[in-house]
């Protein structure tokens, strides 16, 4: 392993500021409210800054920052169950609420309703590489690295989370598109 970089503050805040949006967007789209992933979003960055001293130099910083929050959001998730098991009338998320939204809704917002159910039901490890994959564009040997897994395991958690999407959707009766009107 290589000699530490040593971010000093305005080095850090240059990280922040270039990586903050994507890592928001990333955890925004597992956790489906904003509110909370504000909350992860900044502790991903905390961790990140105590950690900042054991990056070396030839570590790709995005790739660092998406495992972090990664398993920033792994954590959250094993505490949210534990919460949700003393307090299941406070788990109504905003998504779901719109689930039962007028009958005027657009065709995109039901399709897109419908395939953010599908990929919240995945299986942790299946959303995680899905999102890093397919709405972050990470190659397979970043996103193994921010599970922790090989590429191969990355591309295999990808595909079967891609079946799995396409198994639920094809389960549900989709409006016509203007493709097939």
């Amino acid at each position: 392993m290589g000699e530490a970089v040593q971010l000093d503050d305005p080095a850090f805040e240059a990280v922040v500021a270039t990586h903050h949006g994507e890592i928001y967007r990333y955890l925004r789209r597992l956790a489906y409210r904003g509110a909370e992933a504000d909350d992860l979003s900044q502790e991903t960055f905390l961790r990140a800054y105590r950690a900042r001293h054991r990056l070396t130099p030839d570590a790709n910083v995005r790739a660092w920052l998406f495992t972090i929050a990664t398993n920033v959001f792994r954590n959250h998730v094993r505490s949210e169950r534990r919460r949700r098991v003393a307090h299941a009338s406070l788990q109504v998320t905003r998504r779901e609420l719109d689930l039962d939204g007028p009958e005027a809704a657009v065709l995109a917002g039901e399709v897109r309703t419908l395939t953010e159910a599908a990929i919240r039901r995945l299986p942790l490890k299946q959303r995680l590489a899905f999102t890093l994959r397919k709405l972050h564009e990470l190659d397979y040997e970043l996103i193994g690295q921010s599970l922790d897994c090989s590429a191969e395991s990355a591309r295999a958690h990808v595909f079967q989370a891609l079946r799995k999407i396409r198994t639920t959707l094809n389960g549900h009766v989709l409006p016509p598109t203007e493709s097939t009107r």
